[in-house]
């Protein structure tokens, strides 16, 4: 796939990728100012939420103590950009928020994965940078810790909006404002999203569109992108994750493609 990315001179960008999609590895904030601006027909993204612990000593923790009760033997790789407060992650939210903004065509659609604590401040974030924010939409995990004499916090949310109008006309049919999928079992991510949801909200992108998500993790929104139909890039800054996502997506679509299903 080509991508529209104009560098300085003498910089590059380490990247893997195959037919229809790519993966870059560096920083958002780095990346996404060099791709032409109106070069992505979506954004759909699960960003680092920044929200678990309620002191910031809590918040310093290391992202699988944060997220995972796996023992530290079987632990998962950690992620980067989850330490911050809450004033830091919302500045930084609105920043790469705008930069996305300018890469992404007039009308496209955006998706942001988000918790109950930092929900208010990403639909802050999200209109700063220019977005209109059009709704939230909740993804049930089915199960979740029980406790006594509380409401369930089974659920988290898909906060969306689009660049400017978003014509009722589009090629795109109703889709639900709830999701109901429980959390993958054999995760290669500590906050992996299940594969069956993604594959449901990339259809909010218009047909063969180009779909960009700048914290791609272990590749499931690149991965639901093209067994959808689309074409999709993906940005990850942490080492281990550029790698584990980039070798699951190739391998997932080897597989499919061997086993004869189309995309689409």
């Amino acid at each position: 796939m080509l991508l529209h990315i104009e560098l300085p001179e003498n910089v590059t960008i380490e990247h893997s990728g195959g037919d229809g999609w790519t993966i870059l590895h560096g920083d958002a904030l780095g990346i996404l100012p060099h791709f032409r601006p109106g070069s992505f027909d979506a954004l759909i993204t699960d960003p680092p939420y920044a929200s678990g612990g309620w002191t910031q000593t809590e918040k310093n923790r290391t992202t699988n103590q944060k997220y995972s009760s796996m023992r530290s033997e079987k632990a998962l790789p950690d992620f980067i950009g989850d330490q911050k407060d809450q004033r830091s992650w919302t500045r930084w939210m609105a920043e790469w928020l705008f930069e996305a903004w300018k890469a992404c065509k007039d009308g496209a659609p955006v998706c942001l994965f988000i918790d109950w604590r930092q929900l208010p401040c990403i639909t802050d974030a999200l209109q700063w940078a220019g977005w209109i924010w059009r709704g939230v939409v909740v993804w049930d995990k089915l199960t979740c810790r029980p406790q006594k004499g509380r409401f369930r916090q089974q659920s988290e949310f898909v906060v969306w909006g689009s660049k400017g109008s978003m014509p009722v006309n589009r090629p795109v049919g109703c889709l639900p404002g709830v999701f109901h999928y429980a959390n993958p079992q054999n995760r290669t991510h500590v906050t992996e999203k299940p594969l069956p949801l993604m594959r449901d909200l990339v259809k909010i992108c218009e047909p063969n569109g180009r779909i960009l998500d700048p914290f791609c993790g272990s590749g499931t929104t690149v991965l639901a992108a093209r067994l959808e139909g689309y074409e999709a890039a993906g940005i990850e800054a942490s080492d281990a994750y550029f790698k584990l996502g980039s070798d699951r997506v190739r391998f997932a679509l080897d597989a499919h493609e061997k086993a004869g299903e189309p995309a689409g």
